[in-house]
């Protein structure tokens, strides 16, 4: 599990310990442009060095500085007034290292804050809330309210001073000598009410096949940057809101990883360079999610997929597979990631790809599945299913036909498939969440 957010939540606006010191300090408003700008250039296919993040924060502080200019004498300094690089007054500041990976645990977190803030807003404009259940029950979470002791109740949630003032009220109702030691009865006992925190395991796949970095329709980046930022302000609501939940992360192409969730801003998407690892195999992606919630301890187990298109390879477990697919279609290509390529994706994007010696067979049809990658991402479905494990599916495509798959395989797996727009994919897997979470909680099913 990652650490909890309380070793990771920082705020703005610091103490100040003299006047020179408050002077080299940037407003909040200021610092807001910087971190929106910084989480725009390390959610590129292609993140900036910190050199190169510098030249362009450059520009946004001369911007900022030009127009709340007093005067002229203010002109040779920059945007925190002590006439330093940007970048340095960030290190300064927690946010960044000198590192290829250059956002710090601060910078992470306070940015993906800021995220979420925007996206909460944007949902409650909308007429979506962020809610606390109602529900009460047999629990780990203490609440305020009270209620009388039953039989099988733990003890441990008794309300002391309630307890004794109803054994007073007791013997005052009943005109009865109050004497010490005071005597209680059963019907004096109340214990703190519990509300029934359900943990949960969630494991996000990220399609980052070559077609993943198609733009968006607005111009505004890519499908992967949208859904790296949608992922990003979800991990941060899970450690702040529901600390004791999963995320996990799993990005796939022709083979899949698990990504540390810190590593999000920083996923790129294969492409024909790297050795036919750009196709989409859904059956890896629930293979390694199989894998990572068979270990954890949840109650409740999901699998999202977030792709935007069909699977185009599958595994081949033996040659008796492959004899089968070539003896009806007999120039398929099949493809056994080499030694050079693993190592290259180590130390390139600090992957370890989740592969156990087989073949996989790549088979790319415009708008159409071959059969025998639907028969295995199908089979590796219902292995999930049958370890009780939920399956949803959600296409960040504007082709509509993309999701006649996708539905079909729902049904199989009774989960469900959505169709959205990549620019809104943020506030869906937010309310998603949200809504799924409020839907556990208040679980008759006895959990």
């Amino acid at each position: 599990m990652p650490p909890s957010t309380t070793h990771h939540i920082y705020f703005l606006n610091e103490e100040k310990n003299s006047k020179g010191s408050e002077d080299s300090e940037i407003s909040n408003e200021q610092l807001s442009k910087v971190l929106k700008m910084m989480a725009k250039q390390v959610l590129k296919e292609k993140t900036p060095s910190v050199q190169d993040l510098e030249k362009i924060l450059q520009g946004v502080t001369r911007e900022q500085t030009s127009q709340s200019q007093v005067n002229e004498e203010k002109n040779d300094l920059d945007i925190h007034g002590n006439n330093e690089p940007i970048t340095k007054y960030l290190q300064q500041k927690g946010y960044i290292k000198d590192d290829k990976k250059w956002l710090t645990n601060k910078g992470f977190f306070e940015i993906g804050q800021r995220m979420l803030e925007d996206i909460i807003k944007a949902i409650n404009e909308g007429g979506f809330g962020l809610h606390e259940t109602k529900n009460i029950g047999s629990g780990n979470t203490i609440l305020d309210t009270t209620k009388k002791l039953e039989y099988g109740d733990d003890i441990k949630n008794i309300d002391i001073p309630k307890t004794i003032l109803n054994s007073v009220q007791r013997s005052k109702t009943k005109k009865l000598t109050k004497d010490f030691p005071i005597q209680i009865e059963l019907d004096d006992f109340e214990k703190f009410e519990t509300r029934e925190e359900v943990k949960v395991g969630v494991v996000y796949c990220i399609d980052l096949s070559s077609t993943m970095k198609y733009s968006l329709n607005s111009g505004e980046g890519s499908r992967i940057e949208a859904a790296k930022k949608a992922l990003w302000a979800l991990y941060v609501l899970n450690k702040k809101f529901f600390p004791n939940d999963s995320i996990y992360i799993v990005g796939f192409g022709s083979l899949a990883s698990e990504v540390k969730p810190h590593d999000i801003p920083y996923l790129k998407t294969y492409d024909a360079n790297d050795n036919f690892l750009h196709y989409t195999n859904y059956q890896a992606a629930f293979r390694l999610a199989l894998k990572i919630l068979k270990k954890d301890g949840s109650h409740n187990k999901r699998i999202v997929l977030i792709t935007d298109g069909q699977p185009s390879a599958c595994f081949v477990d033996d040659e008796s597979q492959k004899s089968a697919i070539l003896s009806d279609k007999p120039y398929s290509h099949f493809y056994r990631p080499d030694d050079a390529t693993l190592n290259k994706m180590k130390i390139e994007r600090e992957t370890k790809l989740d592969i156990r010696n087989e073949m996989v067979y790549l088979c790319y049809r415009y708008k159409q599945v071959d059969p025998a990658i639907d028969a295995k991402t199908l089979q590796e479905a219902k292995k999930c299913k049958r370890e009780g494990i939920e399956i949803d599916t959600i296409m960040v495509s504007e082709e509509e036909e993309l999701l006649s798959y996708v539905e079909n395989l729902e049904k199989h797996l009774k989960g469900r498939a959505y169709y959205i727009n990549p620019e809104k994919i943020d506030k869906i897997l937010i309310s998603d969440f949200i809504s799924n979470k409020k839907k556990i909680l208040g679980s008759k099913r006895g959990w």
